[in-house]
Order: structure tokens, then sequence, then C-alpha cells
């Protein structure tokens, strides 16, 4: 039949057909996803949606689905905004997605929530991982816009609470696609000083879209990864964000994280007077309390009459003496036999007594002592020592016994 068509020919036409429909070039499908896949490599996701009755195939290209703010899953209740279209090759037509919204809650409340829950099962909430703040900072960095009220406020409230802080301002960028990856940046410079003691993470308030750089996971892991305590100032009191969460400590508003990060200078005067006046009260109450017990202690009976108090031991001193004096006279006497008893064994060794007893001492010309006859030669001058005196004598005869 020369009418025959080829299959490819007829996907084509109807692929024309539906890329030249007006309503299918834009249009809004509502449903739940089911079969979400997700391709990390190409950044592609594939996914069905479907209501009660009937489903309709959906492909989202990398060039879309990186913009999206929140996680699609399965069972997700979505709206898909883009093109009706023919893949050729299977002939199935399908949706081209090129934004997709939660049906019933905002996209960027969803990926909010998502993250929280995400974080919080981590345990990046958790108070044990949370610093003290310190009381007297020498150094408080801060990272925010370099203008605006919000910069302005904190250097207003910190020099007037307490001039003796030094902030060091990183500026930064707070919103835009650019902006997270800049608040990243800005807490690692601080971090990395040493002597910076703590840290003021945030910007004024804003819609949502404005403050979303807070809300990231890059910005939640540095402050959480930060060896400094960080306080997050984020937008208004009622405003709350992923950093909020993860921070150290939550300040409603910029201004409020000044007053919490510094004491107020004048509250510390106060005390510091109060503290002098207790300590000048307790000093004088002390010294009154001496003064009596000194009163006390010098009309006691001792100092007012001292000889009152030794008269009580003269009897004890005189009875000490005598016991004094009676050891003394022992050891005397006691002495004096060992002396006597010395001399007398001492006298009895002596030469001189020896020679009392009718011996003598034979000296020759040399004086030495003459022990034995075979000493001796017959005409030697001898000196014989007796009791009472000497004799100097000649030998006549030498005399020796066996």
């Amino acid at each position: 039949m020369n009418n025959a068509v080829t299959v490819t020919q007829v996907n084509f036409y109807i692929k024309s057909l539906l890329d030249g429909s007006a309503p299918l070039n834009n249009i809004f499908v509502v449903g739940e996803i089911s079969n979400y896949k997700y391709y990390s490599r190409s950044g592609h996701m594939y996914f069905t949606l479907k209501d009660d009755k009937s489903q309709l195939k959906a492909v989202m290209f990398c060039s879309y689905a990186q913009r999206l703010k929140f996680a699609p899953e399965d069972g997700m209740r979505v709206i898909c905004r883009g093109r009706i279209s023919v893949y050729e090759r299977d002939g199935v037509y399908q949706i081209y997605v090129e934004d997709m919204q939660p049906d019933g809650i905002g996209a960027l409340n969803l990926a909010f929530e998502q993250l929280k829950e995400k974080l919080g099962k981590e345990g990046l909430f958790d108070d044990d991982h949370k610093k003290p703040i310190p009381r007297y900072p020498r150094k408080i960095g801060v990272a925010t816009s370099n203008s605006g009220a919000a910069v302005e406020d904190i250097k207003n409230i910190t020099k007037r609470r307490y001039p003796l802080s030094e902030l060091v301002i990183s500026p930064t960028i707070v919103q835009g696609e650019q902006a997270s990856a800049d608040i990243v940046r800005s807490i690692k410079l601080l971090d990395s000083m040493e002597d910076v003691d703590v840290i003021i993470v945030g910007r004024g308030g804003g819609s949502i879209e404005d403050l979303w750089a807070f809300n990231t996971e890059a910005v939640a892991r540095a402050v959480f990864a930060c060896r400094t305590p960080i306080i997050s100032a984020v937008g208004h009191e009622s405003d709350y964000t992923i950093c909020d969460f993860v921070a150290d400590m939550r300040a409603p508003t910029p201004s409020a994280a000044a007053e919490m990060a510094v004491p107020d200078s004048s509250e510390l005067l106060y005390s510091l007077g109060s503290i002098r006046d207790r300590l000048s009260l307790l000093l004088v109450r002390r010294l009154e309390n001496e003064n009596q017990r000194f009163d006390a202690i010098v009309s006691g009976s001792i100092l007012s009459n001292p000889k009152s108090y030794y008269s009580t031991y003269s009897d004890d001193i005189q009875a000490f003496r005598q016991d004094l004096n009676k050891a003394f006279e022992h050891c005397v006497e006691t002495g004096k036999l060992k002396l006597g008893q010395l001399a007398g064994r001492l006298d009895a060794l002596s030469p001189l007594a020896v020679l009392g007893r009718g011996y003598s001492i034979v000296k020759n010309k040399n004086n030495t002592v003459i022990k034995t006859a075979s000493e001796l030669n017959a005409g030697d001058n001898i000196e014989i020592v007796l009791s009472g005196g000497s004799a100097v004598c000649t030998v006549d005869e030498v005399n020796n016994y066996e």
C-alpha cells in the first residue's frame, strides 16, 4: 500500500501534534509520585504521576532538577509544570517537568522540614554538642553583610554594653545563590582565628526565600563543625532556620545576639560596687570582733596582773630548785668517790710506788734504762734511780745468771 507509514513516522507525527499544542506546552499536572528514580551520575529524575484512576510518565532533567529546594520521594503529592511530548523511540508520551512544587505545602517549607528531620536524626541539634558562650569575650567574630542595619546594631550594642570587646567582621553574602558558600567561608575564616572567643552568624529579617541560605545543609554542617561557640541571629524573633537549631545559642535578632554575646558593663560596675560595699562591711565587722577579743584578752587575769600568774608556780619552782640542788650534790659526791678509786688504782701502777717498795731503775750514760745484766760491762758508769733520789756508780764486776 502506497499510503503505509513507518512506526517512526507515526511517533514523529504524534510528537509534532503534541509539541504544537499550546495548552500542552505549559501544563500543570497534579498527582502522586511513584516509581521515583534519581540517577546521581546524570542528575536526571524519572517517576510516574498518578491519581486514583490513571498514571502519567514523567522525567525531570538535571538542569531543572538541581533547582528544586526539596527532595521528591514516593507517595508525595506534587504539582508539576512542564510540557507533554512523545519519546519517539518507545512511542510513550510523558510530561517533561520543568518545575515541581509540593501540593498543599510550599517547596521551601517542605525542604526545611526534610533537612530538619535528617540533621535531627544525626544528632546535630543535641544539647550535648552545645558549647557555652564565654562570659567576657575579648574578640567577637561577626559573619554578616558589611552593610545594613544588622551589622550596625551589633556594633552599637557591643560598644555601649562592653567597650572592652573587639569586633572582627567578615563581610558575608547573606542572600542569593552564592550566600550559602560565602557563609561557610566566613565561619571557617573566623574559626581559624585562635583569639576569637565567640562568633555571631546572621542577618536582618526577610522572607523565607531571603533567609534560605541559613537553611542549607552546608551552612548547618559548618556551624556544627565550628570549634568556636556560635550565636545564630537570623531574621526576626518569629523566624527559625536550620542554623538556629545547630548553633550553640539562638538569638531572636542580631541586636539580641550582641546583647547575649557581651555583658553589660554598667551592671558589672554596679555589681563590683555592691561587692566592694559588702567587703568593706565585712572588714569593719571583722575588725570590731578582733578588737573585742583583744580587749577580753588584755582584761584577763594573766596580762592584767602577771605576778599573780607566776606566784601560782613559785612553790613548784622552789621545790624544783631544791631537787636540782640535791641532784647536783649527789652527782658531785658520786664523782668524788669514783675519782678516789681511780687515783688509788693509778697510784698502784705508778713507777714511784714501785721504787718505794725497794726497787730501783738502772740507766746508762745515754739515759737508757738497763733491763738485763748482759747490757752492762765492767767499768761502765751508771745511774741508779732510787726512791727519793739517785746514785752515780761505776760497775766493778758483772755477774750473769743463766
